[in-house]
């Protein structure tokens, strides 16, 4: 329902923002700036900050409503109530999967969600593997290379992608107990807690509550933090698509400087700088990724699967870089806005970093493990 019932709403408002480029231009014209200037606020800056805001909103303005909905008819409880012993095994609790649930529609929810966990030590797990499961700007991302790579062709376009994206959340989900067995083993370790857990009865959803709290406490408040980092960074990706040293862009330079280390991992310069410039918002990864392979100046939305293969395809993709990439999608740093959230949720550096060096770390990990096999097995 989110990801379907977003296409149009987020369709949409891209259409609107662009339609306001022409304006902005001849606003800007008209109060004389120069050419450049009006190219970093509109290209740049104007640009990115609409991008995530048009991709962003309406998956957050749906995912949320109804993730409260169930919270507020008492489904949710229930849900913590019986994965309790599943979670106890990982020395956690049964609260640990509603941040978890909450992380599907934005990680940082997901991380304000672990106030309800009692025991610092629990509440600091879910924080930390809080980003293994993927969230609203990682889903589109999974769902157009597994369209691209995956499912072309097939007489069942519309079954299979459902099918591996739901392996690929198993996969975030299995990762996301692994790594909390092994923080309870390392830096956090302890028992789970003890307390009682009551199964509540199903309650009328208060429809009033619902709006405030999914609408302003959750979808706004995320929404706010992303424009704030969003801005900012359209101002770098445009230094970096358009400021040339000698015959290359600066992004050409990041990308050739990168390619060595990211082909270790089965992926390339230009997709490990897009995750970098893309840590704003994961939404602008895929964009990112096909401005340089064209050489573009700037951001672009490619809608048509067969023109993105054939760019992915000419650039030197293969499955086993695809595998890659949904890997490290899947298992990288937080975005931003996460970012902030941890840090104003512990009040601590150190746990920030660690919230982006583990997931970052596994991801590595696994991307080698499969480059690495997928060598063995063309050798054989």
């Amino acid at each position: 329902i989110t990801i379907s019932g977003a296409n149009f709403p987020s369709e949409l408002l891209s259409r609107m923002f662009l339609s306001f480029e022409d304006v902005l231009k001849k606003f800007f014209h008209m109060i004389m700036l120069p050419d450049i200037v009006i190219d970093v606020l509109v290209s740049g800056v104007y640009r990115v900050l609409t991008w995530v805001v048009s991709v962003m909103l309406p998956p957050m303005a749906i995912f949320f409503p109804l993730f409260t909905f169930l919270e507020d008819l008492g489904y949710l409880p229930r849900v913590a109530f019986n994965l309790d012993n599943s979670f106890r095994k990982c020395n956690s609790c049964g609260k640990q999967a509603l941040t978890i649930c909450m992380g599907f529609g934005c990680n940082a929810a997901g991380v304000t969600g672990g106030r309800i966990i009692d025991s610092e030590r629990e509440r600091l797990i879910a924080i930390l593997t809080n980003s293994f499961v993927p969230c609203n700007g990682r889903f589109p991302m999974l769902i157009t290379i597994i369209s691209v790579f995956f499912v072309v062709g097939s007489n069942n376009i519309g079954f299979l992608p459902s099918v591996y994206l739901t392996i690929l959340i198993c996969f975030g989900i299995f990762m996301t107990m692994v790594v909390s067995t092994f923080l309870s083993k390392t830096f956090l370790e302890g028992l789970p807690s003890s307390f009682a857990l009551e199964l509540p009865p199903f309650r009328k959803p208060q429809i009033g509550k619902i709006i405030v709290r999914s609408v302003f406490d959750r979808t706004l408040f995320v929404l706010g933090r992303a424009v704030v980092v969003a801005a900012p960074a359209g101002l770098v990706i445009w230094i970096m698509a358009n400021v040339q040293v000698g015959d290359n862009t600066l992004f050409k330079i990041c990308t050739d400087f990168l390619d060595p280390f990211a082909g270790v991992f089965g992926l390339d310069g230009v997709i490990l700088f897009a995750f970098v410039l893309g840590f704003p918002a994961n939404e602008i990864v895929i964009p990112l990724t096909v401005m340089g392979y064209t050489f573009g100046n700037q951001l672009q939305q490619l809608s048509n699967i067969e023109t993105l293969r054939e760019i992915f395809l000419s650039n030197g993709w293969t499955i086993v870089t695809a595998i890659c990439f949904l890997i490290f999608t899947l298992m990288h740093w937080p975005c931003s806005t996460t970012c902030i959230t941890i840090y104003k949720e512990t009040k601590s550096f150190k746990w920030t970093f660690l919230s982006i060096i583990i997931p970052t770390l596994f991801g590595l990990v696994m991307c080698f493990i499969v480059n690495i096999l997928s060598k063995i097995i063309m050798a054989i």
